[in-house]
């Protein structure tokens, strides 16, 4: 099937229109390798949740959501094996029925598994890596529409492959480490005080196996804080009806303040399956409509409390544009490409409003201020760094640039994005005036 390109397609959120002449979903890897070999550009567009035109091209888009999942569990290496266009959603609930689990999820069911695990999209919890640590091999289509395998165990630079940005090829196969299924009760609570957290910081993200703090960086108080205990990991779990000044909730919460829950997972403390608690909603709703724009920085644990505060100084100039931030923590990895290359890390996210104009306004003051930091941008959110600021925050990014030359001589995966943000060029743009 194809979407002619006298259809207007926008991502998910609605602040950015794909430029590709077609959209194509093939429904076999020999479509795909006609597509892929034809074309003078294409790229993979997955569950369209960037908010950027990391996915776009000139050229081709293929969507791969019309493979069958084909998930193949191996019992013996505690792997599953699954089409890379698959839903983390649709894989969590199959692995859940043969009483497995993966380590963590995103905040969204909803993504793709290529997808989030290109662009290094993550969870919560000091001692989880981001979803991308979970890959133990990869399936892909070069430009020339042959299939490549590559693994953890054999080949010696994997770590460049997984979080790709869709340079290296199409990820069509994706194998991930999968553990025993494990039940998780989330707790949340209201109004912390900010000098409590900050001052207990350390205490606060370990609490739980998964945190996550939400706030409009208004005022003294976080407005909730997300525990998801993971009660197999030997934590204690006492949740009282007081922790540092903040008060347990006693209905279920939506980290909107006013907005209905009805859409959110399980919480108050009642435990289920983690797949059913480690994403902040469920996957038979969607979290809203789109309406909304995202950025993300992720930036070294210990700059954590400096970090926070500086944010809260910019409190007057962020909070009219927002609906929410989330701030998180992630271990580190040793994934090339990946935000948390090397760092433990925390993740400073942002919900914008549909207001393109003044978040693209916003952003270069919030990037000046984590610039002392070190703080790399989340690559399928929108962010204004160049290739001057991004490169030297990557010591590995030489080196996948030349394996991502060696794969694709031709330029078939670069695009716009790319080119501006890690190969130094010049970008065009689709996003939503």
């Amino acid at each position: 099937m194809a979407v002619q390109a006298d259809t207007i397609e926008w991502n998910w959120a609605g602040n950015y229109s794909y430029g590709a002449t077609t959209i194509h979903q093939p429904t076999t890897l020999e479509e795909l390798r006609t597509l892929v070999a034809g074309a003078a550009k294409v790229r993979a567009l997955g569950s369209r949740h960037s908010f950027n035109s990391l996915a776009d091209t000139d050229g081709v888009l293929v969507n791969l959501s019309a493979l069958a999942p084909d998930i193949r569990v191996d019992a013996a290496q505690s792997t599953v094996t699954v089409s890379a266009g698959t839903t983390y959603g649709i894989l969590a609930a199959e692995l859940k029925r043969q009483g497995y689990a993966l380590h963590n999820l995103a905040s969204l069911p909803h993504i793709s598994i290529a997808g989030a695990i290109a662009t290094a999209t993550h969870g919560s919890g000091d001692g989880n890596g981001n979803l991308a640590t979970a890959v133990v091999a990869l399936q892909f289509m070069d430009a020339a529409g042959e299939l490549h395998n590559v693994t953890r165990q054999r080949t010696p630079d994997f770590a460049a492959y997984v979080v790709g940005l869709g340079l290296l090829g199409i990820v069509t196969e994706v194998t991930l480490q999968i553990e025993a299924d494990f039940k998780v009760a989330q707790h949340v609570y209201t109004e912390l005080p900010w000098d409590a957290v900050l001052a207990n910081f350390d205490e606060v993200t370990s609490r739980a196996y998964s945190v996550s703090l939400f706030t409009d960086w208004r005022g003294d108080t976080v407005g909730q804080v997300w525990f998801k205990q993971r009660l197999e990991d030997g934590r204690t779990g006492d949740y009282p009806a007081s922790f540092l000044g903040g008060t347990a909730a006693t209905v279920e919460m939506h980290p909107l303040p006013g907005v209905s829950a009805v859409n959110c997972t399980p919480q108050l403390g009642i435990a289920g399956q983690g797949s059913d608690r480690l994403s902040h909603f469920r996957m038979d709703f969607l979290p809203s409509s789109g309406n909304e724009i995202q950025s993300e920085y992720l930036l070294p644990r210990e700059h954590a409390v400096a970090a926070i505060n500086a944010m809260r100084e910019l409190s007057a100039t962020i909070s009219p544009l927002l609906l929410v931030a989330e701030i998180r923590t992630i271990a580190a990895d040793d994934l090339w490409l990946s935000p948390n290359y090397g760092r433990d890390g925390i993740g400073l996210h942002f919900t914008w409003k549909l207001d393109p104009e003044g978040v693209q306004a916003v952003l270069p003051l919030i990037e000046e201020a984590l610039a002392p930091f070190a703080a790399r941008p989340h690559w399928g959110k929108v962010f204004a760094a160049d290739a001057v600021t991004v490169v030297p925050l990557y010591p590995k990014l030489a080196d996948f640039l030349a394996l991502a030359v060696s794969l694709d001589p031709g330029g078939k995966f670069r695009n716009d994005f790319l080119d501006r943000t890690i190969f130094g060029g010049s970008a065009g743009t689709h996003e939503r005036k």
